[in-house]
């Protein structure tokens, strides 16, 4: 398996200015996110007026501007969700929602304010009938009942795979339009998600009408909450704990943007992306040196 010097999760200004620096440090990198770039980027429409070098462009322009950038830098958007980072050691395994597996030395985390906070029983069951990642853990309910609580209509293609291994599936949207898939035993639900109930395992969710029994709740989210998506990952309240050099508490691991918290600017964003990728470089430096030595 290949393995990369720097993986990139986010495709925001911090993510896309990493990925920048990184490429020009001569690092091999894979980038995960949406070749649509940050949503929070497209929805600006008015004049953005601080950010150095692009007068009064709005956020859909400047999301235009920074994916030509990128594209002509070579470097490619892998639109794949990183469902959890596993610290390895000396290196780490990302793990994506196509139960595809990605090997890194270093990680970048750049994917902006996660909205919401878990559900109650969220953490407390997860792996114990909560998952992230339909394609990974279905085969383990061939057969049985489970519920998708589904973030975005991206989310479908995955709900329909867990249609044809388990025997009956309900659906919880939490976005507009009725959602459409290729399975009679998929039942869509339009009800509001308060809680995860159990004793050793997950055993129902409750909603604002009803309590669905239930083998999994299976939580597709368009990104997870960061220290559900790493392990170990040391928070300050809702935001990653860093240092000046963008470092988190796990070597190898740097975070940057609206992820690490306030102020959430653009400019500052590309910043500490910047940042993070240089200490991710210098750290992989310093690695090969004490190598050799």
């Amino acid at each position: 398996m290949e393995r990369y010097d720097i993986a990139i999760i986010g495709t925001g200004p911090a993510g896309l200015e990493a990925a920048l620096t990184a490429k020009n440090r001569n690092k091999s990198i894979i980038l995960f996110g949406s070749k649509k770039l940050s949503p929070k980027m497209q929805v600006i429409e008015h004049p953005i007026t601080n950010y150095l070098g692009l007068k009064n462009v709005t956020g859909r322009e400047m999301a235009k501007i920074f994916l030509d950038q990128i594209e002509e830098a070579g470097i490619e958007i892998t639109e794949k969700r990183v469902t959890t980072v596993y610290a390895m050691g000396d290196y780490f395994t990302l793990h994506l929602s196509d139960n595809e597996m990605v090997e890194a030395s270093t990680v970048i985390l750049g994917i902006g304010v996660v909205a919401g906070k878990p559900y109650p029983g969220e953490n407390q069951f997860l792996g114990r009938g909560v998952s992230y990642c339909a394609t990974c853990d279905a085969p383990l309910y061939r057969g049985k009942n489970v519920t998708v609580i589904g973030g975005s209509a991206e989310e479908e293609s995955e709900t329909d795979f867990l249609g044809e291994v388990c025997a009956e599936v309900n659906y919880i949207p939490l976005y507009k339009g009725e959602p459409k898939f290729t399975h009679d035993n998929i039942h869509v639900i339009h009800e509001r998600p308060l809680e995860i109930k159990g004793g050793m395992k997950a055993t129902s969710l409750v909603t604002d009408k009803q309590e669905i029994p239930t083998d999994c709740v299976f939580i597709l989210r368009a990104a997870q909450f960061p220290e559900q998506l790493v392990p170990g990952l040391a928070m300050d309240n809702n935001s990653v704990k860093v240092d000046r050099e963008m470092k988190t508490n796990i070597a190898g691991l740097f975070a940057a943007g609206d992820i690490v918290g306030q102020p959430y600017q653009f400019t500052k964003s590309a910043g500490e992306g910047n940042i993070a990728a240089i200490s991710a470089a210098t750290y992989l430096d310093q690695k090969k040196r004490e190598a050799k030595a």
